[in-house]
């Protein structure tokens, strides 16, 4: 059978798995058509929407606590009544820094409530680069959590600016010196919705989520209503579809989008639980499951992994879940991941934050980002100048299915793209006259790969694709097949440059379980990638350096490269196929500077 037939068939059983959940299905299905920008919608009047039907169901779980939607509801209005006393208006940034907790949420919600954006600020960031993010939004008030002030204090936000500085303590005591008592004042404040909640629209901006900035500064991302109900019905109910007594379990921070916006508009779509986790845990991850009595969690690819780097265990399909949601699952990791532990639907999506539209498996197609059902295109890419190739004509060209190439999304008014708080930024993101003169459409800055009815499967960032002997490579199809190797725990690529050479060579740094055996490693490559994919250099690390959305850190892999003088850990070059990976020193360093080791 040809591979559009076992698709199409695979497509057709996925269709039909969805019908018991037709109903849901069909209300997301509509809800997608009905939305439109100027709508009087917003995430503050759904969620008290479902205070108001459902006021004893649980909308909050975190550790030994919960809160039913009534009682979550009415904290997110008396903190909303509060700021409110203290000016703060539609249209008003306000700061929110905390570690995953209830209280980030419940001022989350507050914020929104009132028309006014949080801005989810990274509590990792020190000095600079956090007063960068504080100041990119331009902040009418900064809400810091007692855990993150030492953070906040790095900065010039310090308790003798002139901003307003609220601190919202977890447990007894007042607020420090010099910043006011957020936890009191809303405390006493009054429980009702706030007025101006049945008066957003859902074109209104709600948050602003900061890009990680693994390759320079951070950028804000405007995360408009509209997106934001747009993930609740597509992803929701149309994709996800879970029920009333489901509970999500997400263990990703709240200033992540698979946390606030999937995670929580999935929940908030089925009217059903979220259980918060403080942060990921891979050895305590199962117990944290059975603790909350979960029947799904959300993932980003690199969680999955780690969970199966952990030593299988008799408890490891000993939990409720059925269903999982999330993106960056390998294709390699997926069949493995599913059947260790049992997970009956892997419902994987594509997605950015300041992207207009996103993809979603919805019909549980094994390695997959899924499909969407609005206008986007697959174009050429020319690696070597770092941009989409253009035809003679000036248009852009599509590439043939099966193919590999950049995505793209059309802006219309039903996919507006709400770009970042600086316009330079935003309009970097932009292509014009891609298919005809006055066009506009969105650049991803992903390869994908077109896998037929409008389904796609993500290959790499187009910043991690570098061009070696006259062909792009992928790092992430060559780190498929490094963690295929049984020692590999982790695996980085990247292209470092060689003296008189075009492009860029391979080189891969590797975290073990085991010694560092080259020749094997040689082998297990040669014989599984082309000749001009296998990485020339290897770099050996205890561990890899991440963000805290578990990216890996290449820049300083980059910059670094295979300089012994710069790099202080085991370095290995590939001088002899045969023989394999080979100690990299000083002088083997020097006669490659010199151009007398060629590959």
């Amino acid at each position: 059978m040809s591979a559009d037939r076992v698709r199409l068939r695979d497509l057709l059983r996925g269709v039909a798995s969805t019908l018991p959940d037709f109903t849901t299905t069909q209300r997301g299905l509509w809800n997608l058509l009905r939305l439109k920008p100027d709508t009087t919608l917003s995430i503050g009047l759904r969620f008290a929407q479902l205070a108001a039907a459902q006021p004893q169901a649980t909308a909050l779980r975190f550790e030994d606590r919960s809160w039913s939607y009534a009682e979550f509801n009415a904290w997110a209005n008396r903190i909303a009544h509060a700021l409110a006393a203290r000016g703060v208006g539609p249209g008003d940034a306000v700061a929110l820094l905390f570690e995953n907790r209830p209280e980030a949420l419940a001022c989350a919600l507050a914020v929104v409530k009132l028309g006014a954006i949080a801005a989810m600020l990274n509590p990792q960031q020190r000095g600079e680069l956090l007063a960068h993010s504080i100041g990119l939004v331009k902040a009418r008030a900064v809400v810091v959590g007692d855990e993150c002030r030492a953070a906040l204090e790095s900065t010039r936000y310090a308790p003798s600016s002139s901003s307003d500085l609220l601190h919202y303590r977890d447990g007894d005591g007042g607020a420090p010196e010099g910043y006011l008592d957020l936890r009191t004042e809303s405390a006493a404040a009054r429980a009702d919705n706030p007025q101006q909640t049945a008066m957003i629209r859902l074109r209104d901006p709600c948050f602003y989520i900061f890009t990680s900035g693994t390759t320079g500064l951070p950028k804000a991302s405007r995360m408009t209503h509209y997106r934001w109900m747009r993930s609740l019905a597509g992803v929701g109910q149309l994709a996800v579809r879970m029920r009333r007594d489901d509970v999500l379990y997400c263990p990703l921070p709240l200033y992540h989008n698979n946390a606030l916006t999937v995670s929580w508009s999935a929940t908030l779509s089925a009217g059903c639980t979220l259980a918060l986790g403080r942060k990921f845990s891979a050895s305590r991850f199962w117990d944290e499951i059975r603790s909350v009595d979960a029947t799904a969690f959300c993932y980003i690819g690199e969680l999955c992994r780690y969970l199966l780097n952990q030593p299988p265990k008799p408890g490891d399909r000993e939990h409720r879940v059925r269903l999982v949601i999330g993106n960056g699952l390998r294709a390699e990791l997926w069949d493995e991941f599913q059947q260790r532990f049992g997970i009956e639907r892997i419902c994987e999506f594509y997605g950015a934050s300041e992207a207009n539209l996103a993809f979603v498996n919805g019909f549980g197609l094994a390695r997959t980002a899924g499909f969407c059902p609005m206008p986007f295109a697959i174009v050429e890419f020319d690696a070597e100048n770092d941009a989409p190739r253009r035809a003679a004509g000036g248009f852009l060209q599509r590439v043939a299915k099966g193919g590999v190439g950049l995505l793209i999304t059309e802006v219309t008014e039903r996919a507006p793209f709400d770009g970042y708080t600086d316009p330079k930024a935003s309009d970097a993101k932009l292509l014009r006259n891609v298919f005809k003169a006055g066009d506009c459409w969105f650049n991803s800055g992903d390869l994908v790969r077109d896998q037929g009815f409008s389904h796609i499967q993500f290959v790499d960032r187009v910043g991690d694709t570098f061009r070696w002997k006259g062909e792009n490579v992928a790092t992430t199809e060559v780190e498929g097949v490094l963690n295929q190797f049984a020692t590999i725990t982790e695996a980085v690529v990247y292209g470092v440059q060689l003296p008189n050479a075009d492009g860029r060579a391979g080189m891969a740094a590797l975290s073990l379980s085991a010694d560092f055996d080259g020749a094997a490693l040689a082998a297990h490559l040669c014989a599984r990638l082309p000749a001009y994919a296998v990485p020339l250099f290897v770099r050996l690390r205890s561990a890899q350096e991440t963000t805290a959305t578990f990216k890996f850190r290449k820049l300083e892999l980059k910059q670094q490269g295979f300089d012994p003088s710069m790099v202080n850990e085991p370095l290995y070059v590939l001088r002899d196929r045969q023989r394999g990976y080979e100690r990299l020193d000083a002088e083997t360093f020097a006669a490659i500077q010199r151009n007398e080791l060629r590959f």
